[in-house]
């Protein structure tokens, strides 16, 4: 039996950390593996009622390893801590099966008194790095949290939580390329911002048409600079943006066009005016411009605002909707 135990805690290694080479370096260099088998002894003498030996040995676990485990806490089989140092679970803390955890973790209690205040982890959790779980809430089976997270509510299973306090931001599918799959780890702030835009950009379009609607009896002619206006835009969809492959237009980069006689002055939306594609991208919005009606002068300005990252991220087919 405890030799079953042991090498499925060594196949949960080699399974978890590819840098793990032997068999020998797991047994005698993986300071988050020798703590749970502290823990183990330690969490048998604490349901025996001998609980100072249970706090004396899991005291002796963290001095030589730098994990801190309660004896008092319940885990799992096949649960990794990866480095592990800083890691601190609780007395009252549960964790499932197959859980993964990195360092500087905290699953932390919230209340004072006697009682069940320390989270649950369900089975094959991912915690990252330096994340804090606090209070007795419940972790759902295969959830993630991103590394310096802070959660106090409850995750449903499945649900990826990032930020500080945790937000709900995935499920997300990762992007596959030659065969790997890239890990996404989404930014729910940044979601809502590129939501808004979109709804900004949405409006302004709206409005555009509005603009260019005319009551009858009017002139089927607009005029001259919505016209060219119009041709210009029209003349950006053959911009591509060579990280996507998808026009500037569609890609909503392009804000505005203001046409004024042979001069033209064009707002782009860019990531920052760092961007290594702003010199690359302007300089084709101004050969795709001059010329049209007549423009002999073109300037293309870069506005400092974050551009529409939802709809630039469904175009790669990386995004999910929740």
């Amino acid at each position: 039996m405890v030799f079953d135990r042991l090498r499925e805690d060594i196949r949960a290694i080699y399974g978890r950390d590819p840098a793990a080479r032997s068999t020998p370096e797991i047994l005698f260099c993986y300071p988050g593996l020798h703590a749970l088998w502290f823990h183990r002894r330690s969490h048998w003498l604490w349901t025996h009622n001998l609980k100072f030996s249970a706090r004396f040995l899991s005291h002796i676990s963290r001095f030589l390893t730098g994990i801190e485990i309660h004896p008092g806490a319940t885990i799992g089989r096949r649960v990794v801590i990866d480095h592990g140092m800083g890691v601190v679970i609780g007395e009252t803390a549960e964790v499932g099966d197959d859980v993964l955890i990195y360092m500087g973790v905290v699953l932390g209690g919230t209340a004072l008194e006697n009682i069940k205040r320390h989270p649950t982890i369900g089975n094959n959790v991912i915690i990252g790095s330096g994340a804090i779980v606090l209070g007795p809430i419940d972790i759902g089976d295969g959830a993630k949290v991103g590394a310096g997270a802070v959660v106090v509510r409850p995750v449903p299973s499945g649900a990826t939580v990032v930020g500080v306090p945790g937000r709900i931001a995935g499920p997300e599918q990762g992007i596959t390329r030659e065969g790997q799959k890239e890990e996404v780890m989404p930014d729910p702030v940044l979601r809502v911002i590129s939501r808004l835009l979109d709804r900004q950009n949405q409006l302004e379009e709206r409005l555009r048409s509005i603009e260019q609607a005319r009551p009858e009896p009017v002139p089927a002619e607009l005029p001259q600079e919505l016209v060219c206006e119009n041709r210009i835009r029209e003349s950006l969809r053959d911009v591509i943006d060579p990280e996507v492959g998808i026009d500037i237009v569609d890609l909503g980069l392009i804000k505005e066009i203001r046409v004024n006689g042979t001069q033209v002055e064009i707002d782009m939306v860019l990531t920052c005016r760092a961007c290594p594609l702003s010199d690359h991208l302007s300089d084709q919005v101004k050969r795709k411009t001059l010329g049209i009606c007549g423009i002999e002068q073109v300037t293309v300005n870069l506005l400092d605002e974050p551009w529409n990252w939802d709809r630039f991220v469904k175009q790669r087919g990386s995004l999910r909707q929740i």
